[in-house]
């Protein structure tokens, strides 16, 4: 049975929380990836970012609706607003990446890998050995899984 180990990608693009915004655009368009690790110095997972955090920052911002209701103003929809405005107004990797991320270790399953795929809506998927990163899996790795 394969396993993350046997499918990854060893050599993993990484980038650091400081790199700006601009940075990453670029790194993503000179090695024609979607996605990396954010990690510290020693290659400790931080968060991930992808293209959709980059598309994020020229969305369009929705305000609220305010619904006025007696003598009181109620907001709906406004937890979200203060999230949309810091990513959209960011400058490093740091403000818009991903903190929660869903990973996986050297050991985990082909059959695993895409049940978290599929389930979860993930692309990218960081292969920790502890908390370092050891690899990387894409859509693409587990394709090419298919024919192995």
């Amino acid at each position: 049975m394969l396993k993350a180990k046997d499918i990854m990608t060893k050599d993993v693009i990484t980038v650091k929380p400081e790199a700006t915004v601009e940075e990453l655009a670029r790194l993503f368009m000179n090695n024609k990836i979607s996605g990396v690790p954010v990690t510290d110095e020693n290659k400790n997972l931080i968060g991930i970012v992808t293209e959709n955090d980059l598309i994020s920052q020229n969305k369009r911002l929705h305000i609220p609706t305010v619904i006025r209701l007696f003598d009181a103003f109620i907001l709906l929809g406004s937890g979200r607003i203060e999230d949309e405005i810091r990513k959209m107004a960011a400058t490093t990797v740091d403000e818009i990446c991903a903190r929660k991320v869903v990973s996986i270790t050297e050991e985990t399953t082909v059959e695993e890998i895409a049940t978290i795929m599929a389930e979860q809506h993930i692309h990218l998927l960081p292969v920790l050995r502890g908390n370092t990163v050891v690899g990387i899996i894409g859509k693409a790795d587990m394709v090419r899984a298919m024919t192995l």
